[in-house]
């Protein structure tokens, strides 16, 4: 199995199990609550991201900068 069907499984396993954990814990949630979050779109090694909160941005800046530093290494290996 190739690298990259890899990571779009496990990207779909990830997605189900949030929601899954999402729908079981929302029933036990009572009262007001605060909703927030983020998101990150990586278009080649430039980060655009957006969030609620400073605890968000600076959580996607931190996945930002996994994502580039991976895409750097991944780009030198493949220089012939």
């Amino acid at each position: 199995m190739g690298l990259g069907i890899f990571f779009i499984f496990l990207g779909f396993i990830i997605a189900f199990v949030g929601m899954a954990l999402s729908v079981l814990s929302s029933g036990r949630r009572r009262g007001k609550g605060k909703v927030g979050g983020g998101g990150l779109i990586m278009i080649g090694p430039i980060p655009i991201m957006f969030g609620t909160d400073k605890k968000w941005i600076g959580l996607m800046a931190i996945i930002a900068l996994v994502l580039m530093a991976l895409y750097i290494l991944l780009m030198v290996g493949v220089q012939p």
